[in-house]
């Protein structure tokens, strides 16, 4: 499997209030579509998938959404195609192709969503590296 494209369609972030204790995330990935591709850019053997997305973030309770939709175009075995769209008719997805799908809307959607978060002033949806003074402390002996 390749990537050939990755879009955002849709970038859709709110601030419902100004602060909020005890602040949890919910994230989500849902997968509107799955569609086969004619495409002239990908290798003659190989075939495109077109996948639909929704990616959000729920900071509960009610204290602001974020929600991100787009389109991945990908290249994929004539074999792994076939069992995907055949499973998509029941709105089920092959377990290796799922991993594959997910981890690429993660990387690119995280990145947008850290992006949008720190535009808004909110707080990070997954935690970031930061140094203490105990790791320096550690590092040296």
């Amino acid at each position: 499997m390749r990537l050939i494209a990755f879009n955002f369609t849709k970038l859709n972030i709110e601030r419902l209030k100004d602060s909020v204790d005890n602040l949890k995330f919910n994230t989500k990935i849902d997968i509107s579509s799955i569609e086969s591709l004619k495409s002239d850019f990908i290798k003659v053997k190989d075939e495109a998938l077109k996948i639909n997305f929704v990616y959000s973030v729920n900071y509960d309770p009610d204290f602001a959404k974020l929600e991100l939709a787009g389109t991945i175009i990908l290249s994929v075995e004539p074999r792994i195609a076939r069992e995907v769209l055949k499973g998509w008719k029941d709105k089920q997805i092959i377990e290796d192709f799922r991993i594959f799908l997910f981890n690429v809307i993660l990387r690119k959607a995280n990145i947008k969503a850290l992006e949008m978060e720190e535009e808004l002033g909110l707080p990070s949806h997954i935690p970031l590296p930061s140094l203490s003074k105990e790791n320096l402390q550690e590092k040296k002996e």
